[in-house]
């Protein structure tokens, strides 16, 4: 961009310019003492246009496409000067080769920029061996000017090549917060999650961390939010990051900081801020009483390397040398760019995009260019088509126009292209496009059952251009499907039949763009109930049916024993109908062996071998005892009857007695449960679980021991090796409330007035009576939440509680 002057002599803003902090930060070091960090100024004046070109062997690059100098390149470089300029400038490159190896004279060249032939204001010189930077320094003409510069650069190197360094690699960071907020503030607001949805897109892009905070605005603010207080934007570790390091990502980070603070770093680039105070240092020692050092970022664009400034250069002692630096003299280092597709990539549309991440300067310059991907179809034809960076879409779109219709199907396809001067290759792909061809059925086309959910797989070109799946079952609408894709050229979905009759079944699946769906027609049947087995034990009254489409079964007769449903479950494919005998009977004795004959629905009998197992652990309860625990200080104790009822801090001992011609042994367990939950305890020998004798266990069972927050009746069942006894009940646990007093008036009016009964957790009684039928309660509201209860006067000393989690069971409340 051209330039132009005031009358002060200062150079204008550059339009747009971005206040880039850190380099505000390392320009203000260069020019005021380390105490006025603080507050640096933006980098948002525009210097002066530099054209330059780099030639190595046959090939001419412009700068913008070189991230990296060779020995043996060739430089041309020449200030890009409005017609109208009226300040003459000098314009020196200098070679650099280290810190402690001062370069030759003749690897620094000057020119005067105001010549009038071309090849006297322009430098053209080679990259000597052994040099590893380049900077290039302007400066108002001055007398003595090129000795003085010349002197500089060879007094002190080192502090030129770590300059150099940091401003290529703010530069760079430059790059990418330019790339990021140009996209911001391209955007329009015509969707309502379209800066939620770029945002991030650009920050994964870019390597950008930021705010999710200005994402839940309101629509007219979100991109407003992002872009305000730009001078709390953050770079992170900008001093010891390389280009290398850049190109891969990390650790270079740029975080979105909204909420920065002046305490937080002066709101400018505070990552900056270390090297800043090294760059003060580096050229403090160059301050004399006729020039100063201002270092400039560049942005550049094709051949033109512009400067910018975050002060405006002196032309009056000390004038200002503005200090510039092009890419180091190094290996060039291609980006290790890295898929994220996680699936195959649909084609189907123009400008498809290949998602990549691992160089975010890939999108923030032009250092990768001539970029295109190379498809292989499957009989072996190529073809090379181009691609463009599309940072808001998080890789490389494929160009607006179709693919050649030989390319169908699945396509391989690679990226590549040129890295500076080096060609480099990226990452591969799995393209898909519709081919034409209609989807097949994997499998059997009349496996469809109705009555139960169906998994169906279709076979086709282009899983992941589908969009839609409906079923259409005869006049019916469709009903979308979710399906997923499988090994690449699969789409898996089921397909639910619950409820639907026999017959056909149309599935439909519609392509991205296309303009109606394919039609893939199934036919469903009614499955056939198939009976694999009939398990059955000596002495039992009930059995376990397995097999298929088990609905189907009315009832299975054993000999003059009839066994009817009670419940069907299923595991997999496979149907676990649980049969009763009806009316008292037995299964016989163990090792009978005999035929079962299986009703079905339709009329049909299917029969089945049984053999009887042998008998299942049992045991009945013997005898209960209830241990309460202590009563809280202050409270009333409730009196709990004859051991049904277990309180939550009590102790249930309990005995039981092995079923007749069986015994127990150290093995047996028993496990209890609350209701119809699974295992709540298990008691074993010497952990709960005492063998009095052959034929009789004693349990200790803790309400401790159970899972917190249980309640009501529990249940035990015997467990003797794999085979398990039927569940029994066992004991009801209890929640108590904590009764602290029953008051009632006295007097001769006072009989016919109730009583208070105070307390906490007052909402675990149901109900309370004087006398234990419950004729005349008062009932508890449910979520009653008070620390008092009006009751019934007492009778003969007693009332009598109903609780919630025994509401058959009463409980006793002793009141003199």
């Amino acid at each position: 961009m051209p330039i132009s002057m005031k009358d002060d002599d200062s150079w204008t803003a550059r339009a747009g310019a971005l206040p880039l902090s850190s380099a505000g930060v390392l320009a203000a070091a260069l020019l005021v003492p380390a105490s006025a960090l603080a507050d640096p100024a933006p980098f948002e004046l525009n210097g002066p246009d530099l054209r330059i070109e780099v030639t190595r062997g046959q090939q001419t690059l412009p700068i913008a496409q070189v991230p990296s100098l060779a020995e043996g390149d060739k430089l041309s470089i020449r200030a890009d000067l409005p017609g109208d300029q009226g300040e003459k400038f000098l314009l020196t490159s200098a070679f650099l080769r280290g810190a402690t190896n001062p370069p030759p004279k003749d690897w620094i060249t000057t020119v005067s920029t105001w010549k009038q032939k071309e090849k006297d204001k322009a430098i053209s010189v080679t990259v000597p061996k052994g040099a590893r930077q380049v900077v290039l320094l302007m400066v108002a003409d001055t007398g003595g000017a090129e000795g003085v510069l010349l002197d500089a650069v060879r007094g002190k190197p080192g502090e030129f090549v770590r300059a150099s360094q940091d401003l290529n690699q703010a530069s760079l960071d430059h790059s990418r917060l330019a790339a990021f907020m140009a996209a911001i503030q391209a955007q329009d607001n015509t969707g309502p999650e379209y800066l939620r949805t770029l945002a991030p897109v650009l920050a994964r892009s870019l390597s950008i961390k930021l705010n999710d905070e200005c994402l839940s605005k309101v629509v007219d603010m979100q991109a407003s939010c992002l872009l305000e207080n730009r001078e709390s934007l953050v770079l992170n570790d900008v001093h010891s990051s390389s280009l290398a390091d850049t190109l891969t990502g990390a650790p270079t980070d740029l975080a979105l900081q909204l909420s920065a603070t002046p305490e937080g770093g002066a709101g400018y680039y505070s990552a900056y801020i270390g090297a800043a105070r090294d760059i003060a240092r580096i050229f403090g020692a160059f301050s004399n009483p006729q020039f100063n050092y201002l270092p400039t970022l560049w942005v550049r664009k094709e051949a033109t390397m512009s400067l910018l400034l975050n002060a405006a250069p002196s032309f009056q002692k000390p004038k200002s040398v503005m200090v510039a630096s092009l890419p180091a003299v190094e290996s060039d280092i291609p980006p290790q760019l890295r898929s994220t597709a996680k699936a195959p990539i649909c084609v189907a549309r123009p400008g498809a995009v290949l998602p990549v991440e691992g160089a975010p300067l890939v999108f923030s310059t032009a250092f990768a260019h001539d970029m295109k991907v190379k498809l292989t179809n499957a009989s072996g034809q190529t073809v090379d088509l181009p691609v463009v960076p599309r940072a808001d879409r998080g890789g490389y779109a494929i160009g607006p126009d179709d693919l050649p219709s030989a390319f169908a199907g699945s396509v391989r396809a690679q990226l590549h292209g040129t890295w500076g001067f080096a060609p480099f290759g990226g990452p591969d792909f799995l393209l898909q496009r519709p081919d034409g061809n209609a989807w097949k059925v994997w499998g059997d086309p009349d496996a469809l059952v109705v009555g139960r959910d169906n998994t169906v797989t279709l076979e086709g070109a282009a899983p992941s251009c589908v969009e839609e799946v409906s079923l259409r079952q005869g006049s019916g609408a469709p009903k979308p499907l979710d399906w997923k894709v499988q090994d690449g050229n699969r789409l898996v979905f089921n397909v639910p039949l619950a409820g639907a009759k026999p017959g056909e079944v149309r599935l439909e699946v519609r392509y991205q763009g296309a303009k109606g769906p394919e039609t893939v027609t199934l036919h469903s049947r009614a499955e056939a109930s198939r009976v694999d087995g009939f398990e059955l034990h000596a002495g039992d009254s009930q059995g376990l049916l397995t097999g298929q489409r088990l609905d189907q079964v009315q009832s299975v007769r054993l000999g003059e024993t009839e066994f009817r449903p009670d419940g069907l479950t299923r595991e997999d494919a496979v149907d676990h109908l649980r049969l009763i005998a009806q009316g008292n009977a037995r299964a016989p004795e163990a090792g009978t062996s005999t035929k079962a004959e299986v009703r079905l629905a339709d009329g049909r009998n299917l029969t089945l071998p049984v053999r009887v197992g042998a008998p299942r652990p049992q045991a009945e309860v013997l005898g209960r005892t209830v241990y309460p625990g202590p009563v809280a200080p202050g409270a009333k104790a409730l009196e709990l009857g004859a051991g049904e009822l277990l309180p939550d801090n009590g102790e249930l001992v309990f005995s039981v007695k092995a079923a007749p011609g069986a015994a127990f042994d150290m093995r047996d367990t028993i496990e209890v449960a609350t209701g119809d939950g699974p295992v709540a305890a298990r008691l074993s020998a010497g952990k709960g679980l005492t063998l009095e004798s052959r034929e009789v266990l004693v349990g200790r069972l803790k309400a401790a021991d159970l899972p917190a927050g249980s309640f009501g009746p529990l249940r035990f069942r015997l467990v003797g090796g794999d085979m398990t006894g039927d569940w029994r009940p066992l004991a009801t646990l209890v929640r108590l409330p904590r009764i602290e007093n029953v008051t009632c008036e006295a007097g001769e009016k006072a009989e016919a007035k109730p009583c208070s009964l105070s307390g906490r957790d007052l909402f675990l009684i149901d109900a309370v009576a004087a006398e234990p039928a419950f004729a005349q309660a008062t009932a508890v509201p449910p979520g009653f939440t008070g620390s008092s209860l009006a009751v019934p006067r007492p009778v003969g000393g007693k009332l009598y509680l109903r609780l919630r989690d025994a509401p058959g069971t009463p409980v006793t409340l002793e009141q003199p």
